[in-house]
């Protein structure tokens, strides 16, 4: 129980540090760069937009309905992506030919900017849900896949050797040492993967769907609600801090039970 109450305090005291040097650095870069005050909205006037304004209620039920559809859209993303980095990662672990095929191309689809692949996706995928999936995937799929192909390369030499002097094959070595000990990259995939999912879901939204935060502050923008913009970026950077600090959570938890 001490242990649990521990590593709760330590996912709140991190969780309140980034809230609040994100604050200080959304302030202070507003100040260094003399950001007029209709364009550029502080933590107090993004506070009277939701909680405070006459039409509060309003503005709220707007903004976290768009945050809502982002999630989601997010969420398609991500799972896509890290499913497809998790296949290709134990491909390239067990048959090292598939790596040395397949991950020159990984890397040149890697390097084109996904604002220039996004018309050749909508015209594959369309502008709905497998299109929001192909470009959140492709946003998680790289860091992802480098992650995990390092933490399944990480096991141990002579705990891959043991498995072979007692007869076991190379799958028998990938399941039983490679894959327990690439939890650690696992993880970090999952961590590092969470912006990347709620980024290429905001480009989506922007690009394709017409949908969610991504859409709702491009939109904004242009009828120059500056409230409504600051009120959106807020809101979606918020949700990536809470997320990232669930999953190292739940990481923590797993470690303490694993006695890692």
């Amino acid at each position: 129980m001490r242990g649990v109450l521990r590593s709760t305090g330590k996912m709140l005291f991190g969780l309140v540090l980034s809230l609040a040097v994100v604050g200080a650095l959304w302030v202070g870069l507003l100040r260094v760069f003399e950001v007029s005050a209709y364009i550029g909205k502080g933590p107090w006037d993004v506070y009277s937009y939701l909680l405070r304004d006459p039409d509060s209620a309003e503005n709220r039920a707007l903004i976290m309905g768009q945050l809502g559809q982002t999630l989601l859209d997010a969420g398609m993303g991500f799972a896509a992506g890290m499913l497809a980095a998790a296949v290709v990662a134990c491909l390239f672990t067990v048959f090292r030919g598939v790596e040395q095929a397949l991950m020159p191309l990984a890397m040149l689809l890697r390097s084109v900017p996904l604002v220039a692949l996004a018309p050749m996706i909508i015209l594959i995928f369309g502008r709905q849900e497998a299109a929001v999936a192909a470009m959140g995937g492709i946003v998680v799929l790289f860091p992802a896949l480098v992650t995990m192909v390092f933490g399944l390369r990480s096991a141990s030499p002579a705990m891959l050797e043991v498995v072979q002097v007692y007869g076991g094959s190379r799958l028998d070595a990938f399941r039983k040492v490679a894959l327990p000990s690439a939890a650690p990259a696992f993880f970090t995939a999952l961590r590092v993967s969470i912006p990347g999912a709620l980024t290429g879901a905001l480009l989506a939204e922007w690009l394709a769907t017409g949908q969610g935060i991504g859409y709702g502050i491009v939109s904004a923008v242009s009828r120059a609600r500056y409230d409504q913009v600051w009120a959106g970026v807020v809101v979606v950077t918020l949700a990536s801090i809470v997320l990232y600090a669930l999953v190292s959570a739940v990481e923590a938890a797993l470690q303490r039970r694993t006695g890692t």
